[in-house]
């Protein structure tokens, strides 16, 4: 970019294109063009990975789960190869929004009636592209946390609380953090039944009797 600062039309296509992105609901192509139904028709109704896997298919879950994180990063991606000539404060504002955006429209996705998922594996994809040492910590954090206690909401609400701690020890600058934080608001808010039954003691373990990985995070 030639100017120290963004033009409108680039802040205007980068949360629209975000936002559209973002609103692609991955789960819910994926279970039906691979003969398993309507996703939110089962389990907990949710689009993303982790009710996806409740279909039996663990192709499908997998499928969701790349979908659902490379929306993410495929928005922060083109935020930053339209910007990659310009100042780096211009390029941090710009993948900010433009990821911000992508998972805005995971949670709220127009075409789904603004009923969508809880954003974690978008989440975990943007932070990968926007600042991938945030994004490598962050992931570290769900899994240790998915393997000691096995709550996959757990693992997720630790690494969403941490992620903006992450971004101030990794240096960053200032858009990430904000997105950061941002992101973390919204996965509490959306997961506040998970967190209603943690308190109370009743949150599905991952697993049951069985040992098995981890589900892919929604």
């Amino acid at each position: 970019m030639p100017t120290d600062t963004l033009s409108l039309a680039l802040v205007a296509a980068a949360l629209i294109g975000g936002y559209l992105l973002g609103s692609i609901p991955f789960g819910v192509i994926a279970t039906r063009l691979g003969g398993a139904g309507d996703v939110r028709a089962i389990g907990s109704g949710n689009i993303g990975a982790t009710n996806v896997l409740r279909t039996g298919r663990k192709d499908l879950a997998l499928i969701t789960v790349l979908g659902d994180g490379g929306k993410g990063a495929m928005a922060v991606f083109i935020a930053w190869m339209l910007t990659k000539d310009g100042p780096p404060g211009a390029q941090a504002t710009l993948t900010a929004l433009a990821g911000g955006a992508a998972f805005i429209g995971h949670i709220f996705p127009v075409w789904l009636g603004f009923k969508g998922g809880k954003g974690v594996a978008t989440f975990f994809g943007v932070l990968l592209a926007a600042a991938w040492p945030v994004g490598l910590l962050a992931g570290a954090t769900w899994i240790l946390m998915a393997v000691v206690f096995r709550l996959s909401s757990l693992a997720a609400l630790t690494a969403a609380v941490l992620a903006p701690v992450y971004v101030f020890v990794t240096d960053r600058p200032y858009p990430i953090a904000v997105l950061a934080v941002i992101m973390a608001v919204l996965i509490f808010f959306r997961h506040k039944e998970n967190i209603a039954r943690l308190l109370k003691g009743q949150e599905p373990r991952i697993g049951g009797a069985k040992t098995a990985a981890p589900p892919a995070p929604e």
